[in-house]
């Protein structure tokens, strides 16, 4: 490929970095805001928090990155940019599959524990933040990991918006070129590239996590084997 169809390429990688940066970060609030919603003492409050998630859960992420893009400006009078309409869409699809993870990581904590902190007179937030998360979080990692490189593969929806990212970008190289085996097998190895950076980044902070709270694997210390001694079996 030309330098001028490489850059092309270069500025798609940065758009669904872009992205996917943004997008994460909504979709990682809306996980722990609708996750613990979901563990709710109140029922109005855990039905509300359960109707968003089987709602966003039951949608397709494409219709609702048109709903987003396409319905929203007529019905209230403004219109998104591609890049805001893509996060929007994308970190509330991706919300609501995480906070199913937050609720089972925290209804996995031993009640004890809950216990405990009531015994100790803390208030409902002080038991989320001081004893219930931080046993909690660590287990998340390995689904969030699993739902990120998702994420990752979802921003490639985008480009039916028009939206700059790699796919789209990739398929506009396809057009100049009129060659589809060689960009295609380079967009491949990009975003595979990009997910096993995510994965190797999300387990170092899975055993950062896991070891702030005791429970980074150990290494069995080996059994030194008994000694032999010459004319005795």
């Amino acid at each position: 490929m030309t330098s001028g169809l490489w850059e092309l390429v270069l500025q798609g990688i940065w758009v669904t970095i872009q992205l996917l940066v943004l997008s994460t970060l909504l979709a990682t609030a809306v996980s722990f805001a609708v996750g613990m919603a979901r563990t709710h003492r109140l029922r109005i409050v855990r039905f509300l928090a359960g109707l968003y998630t089987e709602v966003f859960r039951g949608t397709s992420a494409l219709v609702m990155i048109f709903w987003v893009f396409f319905v929203l400006p007529p019905a209230f009078g403004w219109q998104l940019v591609p890049l805001w309409a893509g996060t929007l869409a994308l970190g509330l699809t991706y919300g609501a599959y995480g906070s199913e993870i937050v609720r089972g990581a925290l209804n996995a904590v031993d009640p004890a524990q809950r216990e405990g902190g009531i015994a100790l007179s803390f208030t409902p937030w002080q038991r989320m933040r001081l004893i219930l998360l931080p046993q909690a979080v660590p287990e998340m990692i390995p689904p969030f990991c699993n739902l990120l490189i998702e994420l990752l593969k979802g921003t490639a929806l985008v480009s039916i918006m028009g939206m700059g990212d790699l796919a789209f970008s990739g398929n506009l190289v396809r057009l100049a070129l009129q060659e589809s085996a060689e960009i295609y097998t380079y967009i491949l190895l990009i975003y595979f590239v990009i997910a096993f950076l995510l994965t190797r980044m999300m387990r170092g902070l899975e055993k950062k996590l896991k070891a702030g709270v005791g429970k980074a694997p150990q290494r069995k210390a080996r059994t030194p084997e008994p000694a032999v001694v010459e004319g005795v079996r």
